[in-house]
């Protein structure tokens, strides 16, 4: 019987420079929002959904690992030993029934305000801001602006994955060995370059802070 053992990663991740995640907006209102950042429906509170942050590490250790494909496509394969596949699932359906793997070894949660920030919330204080941004006509000169919602810089999120080590067959010291080759370099990775839109004008700069294992001790990038 395969044996699982669960790592617990826990922290916060910190908004350096203004984050946007959209929400997609399918209403078109007078002097609305274009692009508005994703919220809870019902406390309307932002938070970072766990798929952004998991598909972003993804993209990055994809391109570091030179498993990039030529159309473009989120890497999947048959490869056993494959760090991608194994660590973050295949996205072909077939692949993703190879017993030999087992079954993805990351969980990211989705990552809402810390309490702290939440009671700001609550107590008023503004925690977005309606960014102008503008594409210039370069012949007329011509400015066509647009407006971005974006978390501003200093708000806080409570940041928690889950990675699962499984026992095929050589004791668990290949899940192991991507924990830190796989896991840990993609977290850097991600804090290295930007979450959500915009990244290359400004947008996105975060930071994990006070990252802990289980069992309390500190985990450095």
């Amino acid at each position: 019987m395969k044996q699982i053992t669960l790592k617990k990663i826990t922290g916060i991740i910190e908004v350096k420079t203004g984050l946007h995640i959209g929400a997609g907006n399918d209403r078109i209102e007078i002097s609305g929002m274009d692009n508005p950042i994703i919220r809870n429906p019902l406390t309307q509170e932002p938070y970072i959904p766990g798929s952004s942050i998991k598909g972003k590490m993804r993209s990055l250790l994809e391109w570091m690992l030179e498993k990039v494909l030529v159309d473009g496509k989120v890497h999947s394969c048959s490869d056993i030993e494959c760090p991608i596949c194994r660590v973050f699932g295949a996205g072909n359906s077939k692949d993703n029934e190879n017993s030999s793997r087992g079954p993805t070894r990351v969980i990211v949660r989705d990552a809402v305000l810390t309490p702290e920030w939440s009671q700001k919330l609550k107590d008023g204080e503004r925690f977005v801001e309606e960014k102008m941004e503008n594409s210039i006509n370069r012949i007329t000169a011509v400015a066509n602006p647009r407006p971005i919602e974006r978390v501003v810089p200093g708000v806080t999120f409570d940041f928690e994955m889950v990675y699962r080590i499984i026992d095929t067959g050589d004791e668990g010291k290949t899940d192991e060995k991507y924990f830190t080759e796989v896991v840990l370099k993609g977290l850097k990775a991600l804090q290295n370059d930007y979450l959500g839109g915009g990244g290359t004008r400004g947008n996105g700069q975060i930071e994990f802070k006070n990252l802990k294992d289980e069992n309390g001790n500190e985990i450095k990038l």
